[in-house]
């Protein structure tokens, strides 16, 4: 039997060395192809083993042309870029790396909620245009005893949780699938996502983007929150209707947003978020550090590895 063929549709490391020892182990040759669009797929999955994925849409249609592939594993946490329904219904795992960049992606999350908080990058842009002014600070409140909402209580919340906690911030969450007890456990208190919208001070998303969540954030909740609130986002754009948030900033509904994520990436030039100064924007860069990616690229390829050898996996999101 020949060695199996695992495809890399597209990826952002400097290096594959980490796929390719992993796979040589196990008798497969790596080929990386950098297809990020559905069409451009079409013709190199196909005789294609296994399929390492970063940002390529994996649609029903690109699925239909594996015809002997066990595994899609993904580059990351969430796998909204491939149909995993379909992808079970032909007899495939589809594979993430649920437990990758979590320091990473909690620090990110508490800078934003920092440079929110003391009005930082509103200061250093001022600074730079001539001004130096205490006064452009006005209002900034002590962080002490403020209120964080974390939507969601995953693995990345938790560690936001402690890491908020010892600034002294009182955190609550909302979460149905997450028991009490585990709530608890971290000294947050549970709420629904009305309350939790009306009391928090700062609002943190950390839910996958699922049909269940898109569009989770729009104009109904961002009006109920406080008019002093920020609203961040590490998680996928499309959980917070970009829209209604832009009317929100405008219009002063909230008193500003930090977004590592948004609708489209990258935006465009003259997307309104871009000219708005109470806006913190980063480019998706929250699950980033060297020790991450090399954490990510050897996860991946030992789920892929795994397969190809007749073992589990050890991180499924489907079942085929």
């Amino acid at each position: 039997m020949g060695r199996a063929r695992v495809i890399v549709t597209d990826h952002v490391f400097p290096s594959l060395s980490i796929e390719r020892e992993i796979l040589d182990q196990v008798g497969a040759d790596l080929v990386a192809v950098q297809a990020t669009q559905e069409e451009q797929l079409y013709d190199v999955v196909s005789g294609a083993d296994a399929l390492l994925v970063c940002y390529a849409p994996i649609t029903k249609a690109v699925i239909e042309r594996l015809d002997r592939c066990q595994i899609i594993a993904r580059y990351g946490i969430g796998v909204d870029n491939v149909d995993v329904a379909g992808a079970a219904a032909h007899g495939i795992v589809v594979t993430n790396v649920p437990d990758y960049c979590m320091d990473e992606v909690s620090d990110h999350a508490l800078t934003l909620l920092l440079a929110c908080a003391r009005r930082l990058i509103t200061l250093d842009r001022r600074v730079r245009a001539g001004r130096w002014d205490a006064r452009d600070a006005v209002p900034v409140r002590r962080l002490h005893g403020r209120v964080l909402g974390l939507v969601g209580f995953g693995k990345i919340p938790r560690l936001i949780a402690a890491k908020a906690q010892a600034f002294g911030v009182e955190v609550v969450a909302h979460d149905p699938y997450c028991d009490d007890a585990i709530i608890a456990a971290h000294g947050v208190r549970r709420m629904d996502l009305e309350e939790l919208l009306r009391q928090s001070d700062f609002i943190s998303i950390h839910v996958p983007l699922t049909a269940e969540t898109h569009g989770l954030v729009g104009e109904r909740e961002l009006r109920m929150m406080k008019p002093s609130a920020y609203l961040i986002n590490t998680a996928r754009g499309p959980i917070v209707s970009e829209a209604a948030l832009v009317r929100a900033l405008q219009e002063g509904w909230i008193a500003g947003a930090a977004l590592d994520v948004l609708e489209r990436e990258p935006p465009g030039s003259d997307h309104p978020l871009l000219g708005l100064d109470n806006v913190v924007l980063t480019p998706h860069v929250a699950f980033y550090s060297e020790e991450s990616l090399q954490e990510l690229q050897r996860k991946a390829a030992e789920e892929v590895a795994r397969v190809l050898s007749g073992q589990p996996p050890r991180y499924p999101v489907n079942v085929p």
